[in-house]
């Protein structure tokens, strides 16, 4: 899924930047991700191995996402050895989560 044409053209992010902002998305799941659900159409969550500097590093790369795409809403919250990560999004932009949580599984597949 290297092709980025799901991203909304209400993202801020410069054009050339969204690769970059993306492979980091990729790298902290491929790294992290321990499972993911959809327990609402509008709502993603991602439970994410935890460790030295990953909840730091999770929040530093959802305010820098929220920057740019304001639509996104994200909620983490930490239990023993695992963060949840929740996005959520509003109807408008049900199709950009779906976008994200198929490019989630499919890394997770891998």
């Amino acid at each position: 899924m290297s092709d980025l044409s799901w991203v909304p053209q209400s993202c801020t992010l410069p054009t050339e930047e969204q690769p970059l902002r993306v492979a980091e998305w990729d790298a902290l799941f491929a790294e992290r991700l321990q499972a993911l659900s959809r327990p609402q159409p509008l709502h993603l969550r991602l439970d994410l191995a935890d460790g030295d500097g990953v909840e730091a590093r999770i929040q530093d790369l959802t305010e820098r996402e929220s920057g740019c795409c304001s639509f996104f809403t994200f909620t983490l919250t930490s239990r023993k050895d695992v963060i949840h990560l929740d996005v959520s999004v509003g109807r408008a932009h049900e199709a950009v989560l779906d976008a994200l949580a198929s490019r989630t599984a499919a890394g997770q597949q891998r």
